[in-house]
């Protein structure tokens, strides 16, 4: 076994290494293709030595309506994420700390919600949506991110809900707290890690989703992805453009993700220290 060792963690970080790789490669690709011209771009082969050009950056950002496109994708990302937490973490708690029957069912089926594709979802919410005069507009937009992403926050944050001992908050009642201070002061704080990757996943979701944001928006509120979608038309598909909206459309998540990762790593390894 000790001779064997060596070998087991050069293979485990080789793995890693690989595994790296595979997930950096497209995110180099697509970076490298946005700093090309189009006839660079359709080339037969795949090559990292060129002369680089900011041309597709300057015509993205050039274009008046991008700021527009911002704007809309940071309001529905940042309010829809906003929201989930708030109710997520009350659904969490009334089911980790109320009894009553049939609350373990319903915390650990909320996730069954999430796993139906959001495609399939496409059609009947265009005709709901209609019908409530919520299409076109971004409040639409945030109240169904909020629905797709609650399910998932739910189920998260229930179980780190339950790693807070019952105890601090009946410290807390007994020296005047009320519920929501109990809530608020003792709770929240302990359940920072799990709020920081809930809030991860609900902007990444609500940030990059396309096909929801495809059928509710209009010109006026079309969030980024969508907007990548114009550079194909009928004459072909402007490739230099697509990978420079995509690169900087992966610059806000990246610096959410570091942000809020700090978060986890924070209270983690306060976790560690008490223990």
């Amino acid at each position: 076994m000790m001779r064997r060792a060596p070998a087991v963690v050069t293979a485990h970080y080789s793995a890693l290494v690989l595994l790296a790789i595979v997930c950096v490669a497209p995110i180099v690709l697509m970076f490298a293709t946005s700093l090309k011209v189009q006839t660079q771009i359709f080339t037969n082969s795949i090559s990292f030595f060129f002369v680089p050009t900011l041309e597709n950056y300057r015509e993205v950002l050039g274009e008046g309506s991008f700021m527009r496109y911002l704007g809309n994708s940071l309001i529905v990302g940042v309010v829809s994420t906003l929201i989930t937490l708030v109710l997520g973490c009350m659904a969490a708690y009334g089911l980790a700390r109320f009894r009553f029957k049939g609350r373990k069912t319903i915390a650990y089926t909320t996730l069954l919600l999430r796993t139906v594709p959001l495609a399939v979802l496409a059609v009947p919410v265009f005709m709901l949506w209609s019908r409530a005069g919520l299409i076109n507009s971004l409040p639409g937009l945030i109240l169904l991110y909020v629905a797709v992403n609650l399910p998932f926050t739910i189920w998260l944050l229930y179980g780190f809900v339950l790693q807070v001992p019952p105890e601090l908050e009946e410290s807390a009642a007994i020296d005047g707290c009320g519920p929501i201070q109990v809530f608020y002061k003792v709770v929240l704080p302990l359940i920072k890690p799990g709020l920081a990757a809930a809030a991860i996943f609900t902007f990444r979701i609500a940030w990059n989703e396309f096909i929801l944001a495809l059928v509710l928006t209009d010109r006026a509120t079309r969030t980024l992805p969508v907007a990548a979608s114009l550079y194909i038309t009928d004459i072909g598909v402007d490739w230099g453009k697509i990978m420079a909206l995509g690169s900087l459309i992966a610059v806000p998540p990246l610096i959410f993700t570091f942000i809020a990762a700090r978060q986890i790593i924070t209270g983690l390894t306060a976790g560690a220290v008490k223990g």
